[in-house]
């Protein structure tokens, strides 16, 4: 199993200045941000965009490749988090074109793998945003599967303030519904996940079980941790669907048991990458706290691996 990081906390650095880093430092894969070119951010670690998918193509693509091994890294995959089943149908649209281009680049730099989340609409039930996924979905799958490239959804539910509840923009964050979205889409294996153990964790949901039952489906992992703020759990109760009380932290500084998780991922065959997915406010600001706290996540993660 390889150490790697997603690119998006270095959202004012070049990529090969952050290829550089990662590999003189222990990582050797990178999960690259690509939202569109100059689309801004609309949320937090949103709108950074390492690579311009839409200038990659079948020569342009090998050069990355070749430039960032030459630098001692892989990609892992090519990273864009919107909401593809976005209420607005013109936002929607422009967001499912864009994934169309990650997955010609993803076919173009070889990687094959492009990470996402499933989407959704807060103000409606998840059966409801069922019936849209089976609207948007079973198209960009497809067009993955025709261009040798698998579509990856985080599970993470998408619910950390109140414009996002109650019912969270992301539907992807529970085995039921994982399975109903591989059944609307009649269980293509273009379409898995991309596991983030710190999102099971204050569902309640069984991570190694998870493992277990889907790892046939487990294509990608970010390593991210979660607190659980038994104070902010207290104030709020669980009905606030973690609004208040869960909080993101740099694996080993939170809830997550990763001995056990990664032992589960070995036990399941998954062999690929653990991804870094840096979300903790107490190591942002800076450049230099942000590579402190990946270091700290190598820390913990790194002895785990072999």
């Amino acid at each position: 199993m390889e150490l790697g990081l997603l690119t998006a906390a270095f959202p004012d650095t070049e990529l090969t200045d952050v290829a550089d880093w990662a590999a003189a430092h222990g990582f050797t894969r990178l999960e690259v941000a690509c939202w569109p070119r100059g689309e801004g951010a609309a949320r937090r670690y949103a709108g950074v965009s390492h690579l311009d998918v839409a200038a990659l193509d079948q020569t342009r693509g090998p050069e990355v490749v070749a430039d960032l091994a030459s630098r001692g890294v892989r990609l892992s995959a090519l990273g864009y988090y919107p909401n593809p089943m976005h209420p607005d149908p013109d936002h929607r649209a422009a967001i499912a074109d864009h994934l169309r281009a990650l997955i010609r680049a993803a076919a173009a730099t070889e990687v094959n793998l492009v990470t996402t989340f499933a989407g959704g609409d807060h103000r409606k039930s998840a059966d409801e945003n069922l019936r849209t996924f089976a609207e948007v979905w079973p198209p960009l799958v497809r067009y993955a599967a025709e261009h040798g490239v698998r579509i990856a959804i985080e599970n993470c539910p998408m619910i950390f303030s109140a414009d996002e509840w109650p019912a969270g923009d992301n539907i992807a964050y529970s085995p039921r519904l994982w399975d109903a979205m591989f059944d609307a889409v009649d269980g293509d294996p273009a379409l898995g996940l991309n596991l983030d153990p710190s999102h099971l964790i204050w569902q309640m949901i069984d991570v190694e079980r998870v493992v277990r039952d889907y790892a046939d489906r487990i294509y990608h992992v970010h390593a991210k941790d979660l607190q659980i703020d038994r104070d902010g759990l207290y104030r709020n109760g669980i009905m606030s669907a973690g609004v208040g009380w869960q909080v993101p932290r740099l694996p080993g500084h939170g809830d997550v048991d990763w001995r056990r998780f990664v032992a589960a991922l070995y036990r399941a065959g998954y062999d690929d990458v653990l991804c870094v997915e840096h979300e903790d406010r107490a190591f942002e600001g800076t450049d230099e706290l942000v590579k402190r706290g990946f270091l700290l996540a190598r820390g913990t993660l790194a002895p785990l691996m072999g």
